[in-house]
């Protein structure tokens, strides 16, 4: 059973509980030279060591199918919706198709999460051998997949902007900058913060207050998407306002609807993270998980406050 990691082991500057070893935080044996000593350690992107055979697994060779399953899938859901709203509005297909597409997107985009997060965050947890990318690896990896991603975004704000330059405002638009907008806000942005610390924590081998923040930042996750979701029954069922309300009605609903399933995806990710933090699984050298979520949810935040400046504030002047 690992060790809880408190903030008083595994700090080089404390004299050695032993001539021999001493904890590291994370369920380890170091010697006197603070260097590992447990070869039998759980070894993934999160391990402040690799096996020391090199030779058949080099980490160039690391492939994995789940990046592609997930492209597929979110091309499928956004495809399917895009057909839905042609069809309806114009009659050139079967609305039927989209939503058919629309739906096998969704199950393809969900299996290729799960698969990913399973190969990136939960399978270290489980083997025990193998060897990984390293940290630096999947850190430069997520920056690159969040560069991209905001092309996705960025296709959706070329709309908005279109929209905007022809008859302005639209008969459809309800009242957008409300104080359950200002609110939600407030909540992401804390919730940018708390991560941050968290893992300022984490690098200070404070286990408590790892634990304390990160689970901070998943409550204001959740609180995040209920209160998105109250805005959106607000919206649908007191203003009328909905996908098929005009040109505006549909980039409203597209680029809030893409930033809150980024969101939720965000959300998971953090419960995969705090859960295995709760299992002693990182340490200030085992940290890899938790900057590459770090990152992805930083990034999710930035795009939110630029929703609503563009968006919201926008969308009343």
């Amino acid at each position: 059973m690992s060790a809880p990691f408190d903030g008083s082991a595994g700090r080089d500057d404390e004299p050695s509980e032993t001539a021999a070893t001493r904890a590291d935080g994370a369920g380890h044996a170091r010697d006197d030279q603070g260097e590992l000593t447990d070869p039998d350690g759980p070894v993934g992107p999160d391990s402040p060591y690799e096996p020391s055979d090199h030779g058949d697994h080099d980490e160039h060779e690391h492939r994995s199918r789940w990046p592609l399953v997930t492209g597929l899938g979110a091309g499928g859901l956004y495809g399917g919706v895009a057909i839905y709203l042609l069809g309806a509005a114009a009659g050139v297909v079967p609305p039927l198709l989209g939503i058919g597409l629309a739906v096998v997107g969704t199950i393809v985009l969900l299996a290729g999460v799960a698969g990913w997060v399973d190969e990136a965050f939960l399978a270290p947890a489980r083997e025990r051998a193998g060897q990984t990318k390293s940290r630096e690896s999947y850190v430069s990896t997520t920056v690159l997949f969040l560069v991209t991603d905001v092309s996705t975004f960025g296709a959706l704000f070329v709309y908005y902007f279109f929209v905007r330059l022809g008859a302005w405002p639209p008969e459809t638009l309800p009242p957008l900058l409300t104080s359950l907008v200002l609110v939600n806000t407030l909540i992401l942005i804390a919730s940018s913060v708390t991560i941050h610390y968290a893992h300022e924590a984490l690098h200070d081998d404070n286990r408590r207050r790892f634990l304390g923040l990160l689970g901070a930042t998943l409550a204001l996750g959740v609180i995040f998407l209920g209160g998105q979701a109250l805005e959106y029954y607000e919206f649908i069922i007191h203003e009328g306002f909905t996908l098929g309300s005009g040109v505006f009605g549909s980039g409203f609903f597209a680029l809030t609807g893409l930033h809150g399933l980024h969101v939720a995806l965000g959300v998971g990710g953090i419960a995969v993270v705090f859960w295995r933090g709760l299992q002693g699984h990182y340490g200030p050298e085992r940290d890899t998980s938790v900057a590459t979520v770090s990152l992805y949810w930083h990034f999710v935040d930035l795009v939110w406050v630029f929703l609503v400046i563009v968006l919201y504030v926008g969308g009343t002047l």
